[in-house]
């Protein structure tokens, strides 16, 4: 048993799971005490082993919600599946919350703004309910939706005089990612197939909540928010981790959600998601590869790219780099949901978290 420190269960075992947990273990000021697993694949391994460690952790998966509530965790950290199982997610979690544990997730990224229009009640409210019955706190976090297009942009505005406006990038070459990218963003289809996400409220609903959040940190009230999408055709064959992209298929898309104030987007978030570095030469792109930008035109104006790399000789790539960070953000944020009053908790509620611990 580690002294002091915060015991957490963790949710999930997929590709997040399994590398927080890694540095979970290893850390002075958390202590695992379990975890759960919804595939029953899983059900009664070893940890150690269902991660890839080269120990054993003697805490066996289980996806007995009961039995991990009667561990009295300090927290529910939780890597579980997408908002496509959003009432698979809120049903666990708000078994915790009921029960007087927090919950630091980053699954449910429509949360990452709980009062965001579009979020459904039947989202809402049960969560609401479970925190006011258990006294728990709820907070939900990411890297895009999340810390790279509020945290980070928020935080440069609090450098400014004035913001003639913000804009919060995401530029990823996709070559190596295997996530839904091809029937979510249209990567790999013709140009006519028109993807989930181009349905401008729907990329609102999955992309867009950070948009009002800084809004409302800044103290205005959006005229409305509003959507592009753009597509590049490539006119060669690449080859990705999920197969080849022949010639004349979408490569790369570009997409933006707008917030419009008085008239002008003062609030963007920007995608360019690409198969290949030289797809859509014309687009963005950061001054290293696989980066997340912000940029403000303001007094002063403002530019920040900021690169996750692994350094340890691992070979994993950027994007492993970019999931563990956002895994470790909801894991870091534990101590300081602890400290809040029961509730909904956004970026906006939570004190500066510099990774105590970290540096050992």
């Amino acid at each position: 048993m580690k002294s002091g420190a915060k015991r957490v269960v963790v949710w999930g075992t997929g590709f997040v799971g399994k590398m927080v947990i890694a540095e979970i273990v290893k850390h002075p000021l958390f202590e695992l005490v379990g975890v759960g697993v919804s595939n029953p694949d899983k059900v009664g391994r070893d940890v150690g082993e269902i991660c890839g460690l080269q120990t054993t952790l003697g805490i066996t998966a289980t996806d007995d919600v009961d039995a991990l509530i009667a561990l009295k965790p300090d927290a529910l950290v939780h890597y579980g599946p997408t908002a496509a199982h959003a009432d698979d997610n809120i049903a666990l979690i708000t078994r915790f919350l009921r029960a007087g544990i927090d919950v630091c997730s980053t699954a449910m990224t429509p949360w990452v703004w709980p009062s965001m229009h579009l979020n459904p009640p039947n989202w809402i409210e049960p969560v609401t309910q479970a925190c006011e019955l258990g006294e728990s706190s709820c907070f939900t976090t990411g890297i895009d939706p999340g810390f790279a297009n509020d945290l980070f942009p928020m935080t440069l505005m609090g450098l400014c005089s004035e913001v003639r406006k913000v804009r919060a990038a995401e530029l990823l070459d996709y070559t190596d990612y295997t996530g839904d990218y091809d029937r979510e963003m249209g990567i790999g289809k013709p140009p006519e197939y028109r993807p989930l996400l181009e349905n401008p409220d729907i990329l609102v609903f999955a992309w867009g909540a950070t948009v009002p959040m800084i809004a409302h940190a800044a103290g205005i009230m959006l005229d409305e928010i509003t959507t592009t999408w753009d597509k590049w055709v490539t006119p060669t064959e690449r080859r990705t981790a999920k197969g080849i992209i022949e010639p004349g298929n979408v490569a790369a898309v570009r997409f933006t959600v707008n917030g419009v104030y008085q008239g002008q987007t003062r609030i963007q978030l920007e995608h360019v998601n690409r198969i290949g570095n030289d797809a859509a030469p014309d687009w963005p792109s950061g001054h290293q590869n696989d980066v997340y930008r912000v940029e403000i035109d303001g007094t002063p104006s403002i530019v920040q790219e900021t690169a996750f790399r692994f350094t340890d000789g691992s070979g994993r790539d950027a994007a492993a780099a970019g999931c563990l960070a956002t895994g470790l953000r909801a894991l870091n944020a534990v101590p300081a949901v602890n400290d809040l009053s029961p509730g909904w908790v956004t970026a906006l509620d939570l004190p500066l978290i510099p990774g105590m611990g970290t540096i050992r």
